[in-house]
C-alpha cells in the first residue's frame, strides 16, 4: 500500500516542503522530487471513475488539455473496478440524466449487440438489459463498461487532448496561497511522476486530493446542531462511515462442485451479527436482514438458475437476480453456460472498521478482513445456505474472476458509498432533498414535488436517501427523497481556489451524501466539475467567481445546456 503524506491545513502559505523565506523555489523542488518524471496539462484529473471520466470528457470536448490518474487497471470506478451495476431512477430511458450519461448507457447496449451473439429478440429490444438484473435497466459485465468509457475517451486520447495514466495514485500535493501547484503521484512502472495544471480535479474514491492538499473536509456523521437535519446524531462522530463492500461475481454450473477453500476468518464471519442500532436480527451470513425502511427483520432468498431452470421470482427477494449480470435467455444457446451475478447485499457489507483517515496498518487489516467477509459469504453460500429441497449450500457456485479481472476473484476495488467531503460553499443537508421535509416547507405532497430549487444548479439526478449500516453502530437510514439539483456552490470549496471535487466528495452531509452517490449522479457531478474548468480557462476567471457573478453564471448555465446538461427537472408522471 502506498503512504501518501496528508497535509490537514488550508488557508496557509507553503506545505512544509518550502521554507517560509522561499529559500529553495517550487519550481526547483518540483525538479529534485520529480526524477525527471514531469507531465503538464490544463487540467489534473485524480481519479478514473465515473466522476473522472466525465470530467475528462467535458474538459477535452470544451477545449482543455487533461491528464486523469487511476490507482486500478481499470476506469470506471462504480461500474468497473468495484463491480456494482448502475443504480438509476425510474426516468433515466428518458431524462434525468445528462446527454454524455445517456450516450453511455446507450454504448453499453451496443456493445453487446456488435460483439456477442444474442437472441433475436434482445437483438430488436432497444431497451436491452443483458443481465435482467432487478436493480438495473443497465445490468451488465464491468469489462464492457470499461470498454465503453474508453471509447468514449478515444477521440480527446486521439487529439492529444487526454492522458490517462493507470495504476498511478496521488501521494503529495504542493500547495501556496490557497492553491494547488503540483500533485505527485506514484506510478507502478515510472515511479513518481510530477502533475502541473492550472486546475485539479479531485475524483477519487476517497478524496485523497483533499486530504493531501489540505483541503478543508469533513468526513462520517455532522451533528444535528450543526446540519438541522432530523436524522443526524446529537454528536458528531468522524468515525461513522457507511460500510464498504468488496462485490465479486457468480454464475451456477449444476452438478459440479467449486467451493472454495475454507476462508481464514470463516468461523467468525459465519456468527458475527452487527452491532447496530436497532439491532440485526440474527448472523449476518443469513437470508434475514433489517429491512432498510422499518428496520424490521426481513426474509430473503437465494435460488440460483440451474442448467435447465430459471431462478425463480419468489415472495422474498431471490438474492440471485437482484445484481444479475447476464441473463444467458439473452444470448444464443450455448453463449453462458449459467447466470451470471454479481454479489453486492447486505451480507458483504463490512461494518467493522474505516479504511479512510486511519493508519496504514489499520486499512491494510480492514481490508483483508473486508475481504473475508466476502469470501466467507461466498462459502456459505456454497455449503451452508438453505435450500427450498432442504438440503444445504449451492456446490456448483463458481467464482468468475474472469469478470474483475482478479487473482482473487473479488472487485479491484471495494465499493466505497462514502468519501471525505469538501467543506463547500454550500452544503446540502437532508431537509433540501427529503420528501417529508420538503412537504413541510411547500404543503405540496404531489408526485411533482421537488427538492429545494437552487440558482446555481449544475445538473439533476434523484435517488431516494440510501445509508447503509455504518461503522458507529447505525443501521440503515433509508427514506424518500425528491428530484433534485446539484448546486454549483456544492462543488466550490470555501478555501482552495483550484481544487473542484469530481464525485461523491461534494459539499453534501453525512445523510444528503446518501442520495449523491450513486453512478449518474456521479457523473453529471463530474460532467459539471470538468465543463467548470474548462469554462474558468477559457474565461480567464476562478471557478468561485463564475458562481458568485449572476451573469457569468448565467453564461456557464448556457453552455452547460447546450451540451446536454438538464439543470432543472421535467415534469413527470
Amino acid at each position: 500500500m502506498i503512504r501518501r503524506k496528508f497535509i490537514k491545513r488550508c488557508g496557509v502559505l507553503g506545505t512544509g516542503f518550502m521554507s517560509p523565506a522561499g529559500m529553495q523555489s517550487i519550481s526547483a523542488l518540483f525538479r529534485a522530487r520529480s526524477h525527471g518524471h514531469e507531465l503538464q496539462a490544463d487540467i489534473v484529473i485524480t481519479g478514473g471513475g465515473l466522476g473522472g471520466c466525465a470530467a475528462a470528457l467535458a474538459a477535452c470536448r470544451n477545449g482543455a488539455s487533461v491528464i486523469m490518474t487511476e490507482a486500478t487497471g481499470w476506469i470506471g470506478g462504480q461500474s468497473t473496478q468495484q463491480a456494482v451495476p448502475p443504480d438509476e431512477h425510474a426516468w433515466i430511458e428518458s431524462f434525468g440524466r445528462t446527454k454524455s450519461y445517456a450516450a453511455y448507457r446507450t454504448g453499453v447496449r451496443n456493445y453487446y449487440k456488435k460483439h456477442y451473439p444474442l437472441s433475436r429478440s434482445a437483438m430488436e429490444d432497444d431497451y436491452l438489459n443483458p443481465g435482467n438484473g432487478a436493480v438495473s435497466r443497465i445490468s451488465h459485465e464491468p469489462a464492457v463498461s470499461v470498454a465503453v468509457l474508453q471509447s468514449m475517451l478515444a477521440p480527446a486520447i486521439h487529439k492529444g487532448r487526454l492522458n490517462i495514466l493507470l495504476h498511478t495514485e496521488p501521494v503529495e500535493a504542493f500547495t501556496g496561497r490557497d492553491r494547488i501547484e503540483a500533485v505527485r503521484c506514484y506510478n507502478s512502472e515510472q515511479g513518481s511522476i510530477i502533475m502541473h495544471g492550472k486546475l485539479f480535479i479531485d475524483a477519487t474514491e476517497e478524496g485523497d486530493l483533499l486530504a493531501l492538499s489540505g483541503t478543508a473536509y469533513a468526513i462520517g456523521a455532522e451533528s444535528r446542531r450543526t446540519t438541522g437535519e432530523p436524522h443526524a446524531p446529537d454528536e458528531a462522530d468522524p468515525g461513522n462511515i457507511q460500510a464498504l463492500t468488496y462485490c465479486f461475481a457468480i454464475d451456477h454450473l449444476e452438478g459440479e462442485d467449486h467451493t472454495i477453500e475454507r476462508p481464514a476468518m470463516y468461523d467468525f464471519w459465519k456468527n458475527y451479527i452487527p452491532p447496530v442500532t436497532p439491532p440485526w436480527p440474527g448472523p449476518l451470513l443469513s437470508l434475514q436482514y433489517s429491512h432498510p425502511r422499518t428496520l424490521a427483520p426481513k426474509a430473503l432468498a437465494f435460488i440460483p438458475s440451474g442448467s435447465t431452470s430459471a431462478a425463480p421470482v419468489t415472495d422474498n427477494l431471490n438474492l440471485w437476480l437482484y445484481r444479475r449480470i447476464i441473463d444467458r435467455n439473452n444470448f444464443l444457446p450455448g453463449t453462458f453456460k449459467s447466470d451470471i451475478t454479481l454479489v453486492n447485499w447486505p451480507q458483504n457489507d463490512f461494518m467493522l472498521g474505516n479504511i479512510t483517515d486511519v493508519p496504514v496498518a489499520v486499512r491494510e487489516q480492514n481490508l483483508y478482513k473486508a475481504k473475508q467477509l466476502s469470501l466467507s459469504l461466498l462459502y456459505w453460500l456454497q455449503t451452508e445456505v438453505p435450500r427450498p429441497d432442504g438440503k444445504q449450500g449451492w456446490k456448483g457456485l463458481r467464482l468468475r474472476k474472469d469478470i474483475t479481472d482478479t487473482a482473487d476473484g473479488l472487485a479491484k476495488y471495494p465499493y466505497i458509498r462514502e468519501s471525505r467531503r469538501i467543506l463547500a460553499e454550500y452544503t446540502i443537508r437532508e431537509q433540501d432533498i427529503s420528501r417529508k421535509e420538503r412537504e413541510k416547507v411547500t404543503g405540496n405532497s404531489g408526485n411533482n414535488l421537488l427538492a429545494k430549487p437552487f440558482p446555481d444548479s449544475v445538473g439533476i439526478g434523484y435517488y431516494h436517501l440510501d445509508l447503509h449500516p455504518g461503522t458507529g453502530g447505525d443501521n440503515y437510514i433509508d427514506m424518500a427523497s425528491v428530484p433534485f439539483q446539484i448546486p454549483l456552490g456544492a462543488l466550490i470549496p470555501r478555501c482552495m481556489e483550484n481544487l473542484i471535487p469530481g464525485c461523491k466528495n461534494i459539499g453534501t452531509t453525512h445523510i444528503s451524501n446518501g442520495s449523491y452517490r450513486l453512478h449518474p449522479v456521479e457523473w453529471s457531478v463530474g460532467e459539471a466539475a470538468g465543463a467548470l474548468c474548462a469554462y474558468s480557462l477559457s474565461k480567464g476567471i476562478e471557478p468561485r467567481k463564475i458562481r458568485n457573478s449572476e451573469k457569468i453564471l448565467k453564461e456557464f448555465q448556457l453552455s452547460l445546456t447546450n451540451q446536454g446538461i438538464e439543470l432543472e427537472w421535467p415534469a413527470r408522471s
